[in-house]
C-alpha cells in the first residue's frame, strides 16, 4: 500500500492498516556473479518526443526541485475503444524529476509505482526522491496515480469503507455491511469504477511510455507494483524494457488463498521479530521465543476481551494490536518502536505507543492548496480514497467471487470450516485475513487476464527480488511469479521486511547495475540480511 511515512520498504500506514479492516474487504497483497547474461546495453541517450502531457506545478507541496506535474489523458474503457462506443476519457495526473546528471549520459525514463494498489504515486515520490538518487542521475524519474487513487479520478466508499472498525456482529450483519459498503462505493465512484483494475492501468502505462517518447518501458516497481509491472509485461512484451519487481505479488491465487499465505508471511515475520525481541536486553517477552508468541497471542486475546482506552478515548482492540505489529513488521527499523509499545501496553496497560504505529483511527492527512490553476483543476482526494482504492483493485484483479445470494448462513458455514485453517497459520493475524473470502461480496466480477499469464512470448529478461522474512509478499509468491512469466531472474535477499531496494546495499547494487547498465547475471543470485 499509503498516506503517512511513503517510503518505499516502510509502508504508510494508512493502506497496510487497509487491508484489516472487513468493511473494505480485508485483502492480502497488501514482492552479481561471475557469469553475466548480456541484456542491450544504454545505447545512445533517448530524447523525449513532444508529449501530451502539459508540464506544470504539482498539486501538493512540498516537492522536490524541479519536479514537474501535469496530467495524460487516457480512455475510460479500452474494450469500447474502436467499437464506436467509446465512453469519454479520464486525467491521469503524472509527475517528473528530471535526470541530474549531465545530459549525454541521461538513459531516458524510469517508471514507478510503489504499491498499493491505492498508493499515489506522486505525492510518494515527492516525500522521499533521496532514495533513488543514483537511478536518478541517468533517468527521469517518472511517476503517476493510478486511475482512481489519488488525483486521478479518485474513488470513494461516501468517505469511509469501513462499516465500522470491528467487524460487525455476526454474519448477517457482517455480509449485510459488505454489501452496504459495495453499493455505496459503486454510487459515490462515478463511472470510473468498473475500470479501475490493473489491466487498464497498464493500458495507461503503455500510453504514458508513449507520450513520454520512450520507445520502451523501463519501469521499477515495488509490491502491487510488481503486479502491475507483470501484467504490462504480459500485454505488451515487446515494448518492455528493463524490468525490476521487488516484493513480489501473487498471480494466480484468489483472494482467500492470498490471505491464508498472507498470514503465514505476517507470523514468519512475527516470529523474526521476537527472535531478535529476545536477544535484546530488557524485552518484555523475556528469551523463550515459544512462550513470547503464546504471550503476543494472548495480549491480542485479552484486549478483544477488555479492549484498552488511548488518548481522547479511543478503544484500543486486540484486532488493532495485530493492526499495529503488522505495519511495524514493514521494516526491521521500526522493530525497536514496536518492541518498546509492546513494553508498554504490557506492562503499564498503555496503547499509545501500539497506537503510533497504527491505531484504530488516524487523522486525515494535512493538505496544502495547489499552486496553480492546472493543479487546481485536479479533484480532491478522499480521505477513503486508499483504502477503497486497495479493495476495488484487488476485487477487480480476481475472477472469483462468492455467490451474491448467499445466505448468512451460508456464510457462517463458510467462516467456520476454514476458521481453523487460518488460526493454524496465524493466531494472531489469521482472524482479520479469514474475512478476506468475503472481501468482493456484491462488486462485478473481476478478469481472469491476470490468472491466465504463462510465459509471455518475446518477454524480455525480468529481475524479480524476493525478501524471506516478507510480511505481505511472501517469498513463495516471487518463485510463482518467476515460474509464471519465464525470463527472469530471482534475487533472493535473506532479510526482513516489505521489499528489499531500499533495505540492502547489495539489493540495490543489483537493481542499479541493471537498470542503469543494462546486465544482468543469469541464474538465482541472493543478497545477506543487513546488520
Amino acid at each position: 500500500m499509503h498516506r503517512a511515512r511513503a517510503r518505499v520498504g516502510s509502508r504508510p500506514r494508512s493502506v497496510s492498516r487497509a487491508r484489516t479492516r472487513i468493511g473494505a474487504g480485508v485483502v492480502a497483497a497488501a514482492l552479481a556473479g561471475a557469469l553475466l547474461a548480456v541484456v542491450p546495453g544504454p545505447g545512445p541517450a533517448r530524447t523525449p518526443a513532444r508529449t501530451g502531457i502539459q508540464w506544470g506545478a504539482c498539486p501538493e507541496k512540498p516537492v522536490p526541485a524541479g519536479m514537474r506535474c501535469g496530467t495524460l489523458t487516457v480512455p475510460l474503457d479500452y474494450e469500447a475503444k474502436g467499437q464506436g462506443q467509446r465512453q469519454g476519457t479520464v486525467r491521469i495526473a503524472v509527475g517528473r524529476l528530471p535526470a541530474t546528471g549531465p545530459a549525454g549520459k541521461r538513459i531516458g525514463s524510469l517508471v514507478l509505482n510503489f504499491g498499493g494498489p491505492g498508493a499515489p504515486g506522486v505525492s510518494t515520490l515527492a516525500a522521499d526522491p533521496n532514495a533513488f538518487a543514483e537511478l536518478n542521475k541517468r533517468y527521469d524519474l517518472v511517476v503517476f496515480d493510478p486511475r482512481g487513487v489519488g488525483h486521478s479520478v479518485p474513488i470513494t466508499c461516501g468517505g469511509t469503507t469501513a462499516a465500522g472498525d470491528e467487524a460487525p456482529d455476526g454474519p448477517v450483519a457482517g455480509l449485510a455491511a459488505l454489501r452496504a459498503v459495495a453499493k455505496r462505493c459503486a454510487l459515490d465512484s462515478g463511472p470510473v469504477l468498473p475500470y479501475v483494475g490493473t489491466v487498464s492501468v497498464a493500458r495507461d502505462m503503455d500510453l504514458l511510455r508513449q507520450a513520454l517518447g520512450e520507445d520502451k518501458l523501463d519501469f521499477l516497481g515495488f509490491s502491487y507494483g510488481t503486479r502491475l509491472g507483470a501484467v504490462y509485461a504480459a500485454l505488451f512484451p515487446r515494448r518492455t524494457g528493463r524490468m525490476v519487481l521487488d516484493g513480489v505479488d501473487t498471480l494466480t491465487e484468489p483472494l482467500g488463498e492470498q490471505a491464508l499465505l498472507s498470514a503465514v508471511g505476517q507470523q514468519r515475520a512475527l516470529d523474526n521479530f521476537l527472535v531478535w525481541c529476545a536477544h535484546r536486553q530488557g524485552c518484555v517477552y523475556g528469551t523463550n521465543t515459544r512462550t513470547a508468541k503464546e504471550k503476543v497471542q494472548a495480549l491480542v486475546t485479552r484486549l478483544d476481551a477488555e479492549p484498552l482506552t488511548g488518548e481522547g478515548g479511543l478503544r484500543f482492540t486486540g484486532q488493532d494490536v495485530a493492526d499495529a505489529i503488522g505495519a511495524a513488521l514493514y521494516s526491521p527499523k521500526t522493530w525497536p518502536d514496536l518492541a518498546d509499545a509492546l513494553a508498554l501496553a504490557e506492562r503499564r496497560g498503555d496503547p499509545v505507543g501500539l497506537m503510533q504505529l497504527g491505531g484504530p483511527d488516524e487523522p486525515p492527512p494535512v493538505r496544502e492548496e495547489p499552486a496553480d490553476n492546472a493543479a487546481a483543476a485536479l479533484p480532491a482526494v478522499p480521505a477513503d480514497n486508499a483504502t477503497a482504492a486497495l479493495v476495488a483493485v484487488n476485487c477487480a484483479d480476481d475472477p472469483d467471487r462468492g455467490d451474491a445470494k448467499a445466505s448468512p448462513a451460508d456464510v457462517a458455514r463458510e467462516l467456520a470450516e476454514l476458521r481453523p485453517v487460518f488460526l493454524a497459520a496465524s493466531p494472531v493475524f489469521g482472524p482479520r485475513r479469514l474475512m478476506t473470502v468475503l472481501a468482493c461480496y456484491g462488486r462485478p466480477a473481476g478478469t481472469d487476464f491476470i490468472r491466465r499469464i504463462d510465459r509471455p512470448a518475446g518477454i524480455p529478461r525480468i529481475l524479480l527480488v524476493g525478501t524471506r522474512g516478507d510480511p505481505a509478499t511472501p517469498y513463495e509468491w516471487t518463485e510463482e511469479t518467476a515460474k509464471r512469466l519465464g525470463n527472469t531472474v530471482v534475487l533472493d535477499y535473506k532479510g526482513d521486511g516489505h521489499t528489499a531496494y531500499v533495505a540492502s546495499r547489495c539489493v540495490q547494487g543489483y537493481v542499479d547495475h541493471f537498470l542503469i547498465d543494462g546486465r544482468l547475471p543469469s541464474g538465482t543470485r541472493s543478497c545477506p540480511a543487513e546488520e
